[in-house]
């Protein structure tokens, strides 16, 4: 497995959850929004969700937060 997986995912396509939940990207999503996608029938929507609550947790969650200049 990569080392740096969880910037490799956040990068693949950067924003597609806030257009998937209707919110501009901008703006931060709303817990309660979040909570609905997480327990959402789509699998897909499931995935999103807890991968960015758990980049949250982890201090990931913003494009290219983290990263070095050199880069």
């Amino acid at each position: 497995m990569a080392e740096k997986w969880m910037q490799k995912a956040f990068d693949a396509h950067p924003g597609r959850l806030h257009r998937a939940l209707g919110v501009p990207e901008g703006e931060k999503i709303p817990e309660s929004k979040m909570e609905g996608a997480a327990h959402s029938k789509d699998p897909h929507m499931r995935q999103m969700a807890n991968l960015a609550a758990k980049g949250k947790r982890y201090g990931g969650g913003g494009r290219h937060k983290g990263r070095s200049k050199g880069r």
